[in-house]
């Protein structure tokens, strides 16, 4: 295991779902059950497959696209919804 990956990606993620609508949506199951462990495990097991979507989805695209337009690809996205969310239009 190569620990710089590991602990960038970590803290990137991290600090990335803190305060989205996935860590929102958890605190309201959390107050509607009563079995906290099946609201963590849930969560937690549908982060997890998440995550391995994306690294299959990205090991898979950069083996047919080069990686710098993946990188522009995504900027340019992450730009536009920005805009869109200032504007109001997302």
């Amino acid at each position: 295991m190569i620990w710089k990956t590991f602990i960038t990606t970590f803290g990137l993620i991290f600090l990335a779902e803190l305060g989205d609508k996935t860590q929102l949506a958890t605190m309201l199951m959390a107050t509607q059950s009563k079995d906290l462990w099946s609201v963590f495990l849930g969560a937690a097991l549908a982060l997890v497959f998440s995550a391995f979507l994306g690294v299959l989805l990205g090991a898979t695209l950069t083996r047919h696209i080069p990686t710098h337009y993946l990188q522009g690809g995504a900027g340019i996205a992450f730009i536009l919804i920005g805009i869109l969310l200032i504007c109001g239009k997302f």
